[in-house]
């Protein structure tokens, strides 16, 4: 865990969220400032900035299993949902730990982002 990384924080309950699925590996969260009705973040426990930033297959799985859980819970699994990962600055990725939008909720277009 790095110790001034905010989504360490909430992934270890340090700081507390609103949690949608947690498992020994990873934990999705509710964005704060959500982009579309369903707005959940997956990320990893452990602290990783980017997703080529040699994670472990176990976790890779991990956040993926998340993934279909939390469309499942949110009831996004059968009318569709969005997955996002930012990489970087050019992406845009604000927060430097790895971590998965999922969105749904309602039609997202054929627009690469969300709106």
């Amino acid at each position: 865990m790095s110790d001034d990384c905010i989504f360490c924080k909430i992934a270890n309950h340090v700081i507390e969220s609103d949690y949608v699925y947690e498992d020994d590996l990873v934990c999705a969260f509710r964005d704060m400032s959500p982009a579309a009705p369903t707005h959940v973040l997956v990320v990893p426990r452990a602290h990783h900035e980017t997703l080529v930033d040699d994670v472990p297959a176990e976790t890779l799985a991990a956040l993926v299993h998340a993934v279909g859980e939390v469309a499942r819970r949110e009831g996004i699994s059968e009318s569709g949902f969005r997955v996002i990962t930012n990489a970087g600055p050019d992406a845009d990725q604000v927060v430097r730990h790895l971590h998965l939008h999922v969105l749904g909720g309602r039609s997202l277009g054929s627009s690469l982002l969300a709106e």
